[in-house]
C-alpha cells in the first residue's frame, strides 16, 4: 500500500470514530424510548414538599411498565446552575402515546 493510501484510510477510520463517539455521547445514558398503546390516567394529586436548597422538584408522573400504567412519585434533584428542569411529560403520537424524558434547559 503507498502512503498516500494509507493515510486516507486512517483518516476514514478515524472520521468513523470520531462520528460514532460524537453519537453515543449526544444522548444520556439513561435514555429509552417508552411508547404506551393508550393515554395516562391523569396525574395524582401530589403534596409537593417545601422548597429545598440546591434542589429541584421532579413531579410525580406516570410510567409505562410491563403493558400498564404504574406510579413514579415524585422527588429532589440537584440544581444545574445556568438551567432550568423541564419536567417529563406524555406527547400523543398517532395511537399511540410516547414518554418525553425530563431535561435541563
Amino acid at each position: 500500500m503507498t502512503s498516500n493510501r494509507i493515510a486516507r484510510l486512517l483518516g476514514s477510520t478515524l472520521a468513523a470514530a470520531l462520528c460514532c463517539a460524537a453519537t453515543l455521547t449526544a444522548a444520556p445514558a439513561s435514555a429509552e424510548i417508552i411508547i404506551a398503546p393508550m393515554a395516562p390516567p391523569p396525574p395524582r394529586v401530589e403534596v409537593v414538599p417545601a422548597p429545598r436548597a440546591g434542589y429541584v422538584w421532579d413531579q410525580g408522573h406516570w410510567h409505562w411498565r410491563y403493558g400498564r400504567y404504574v406510579w413514579a412519585p415524585g422527588y429532589w434533584r440537584p440544581v444545574r446552575v445556568g438551567y432550568h428542569w423541564v419536567p417529563g411529560h406524555w406527547v400523543q403520537r398517532g395511537p399511540n402515546w410516547r414518554w418525553v424524558e425530563g431535561h435541563w434547559a
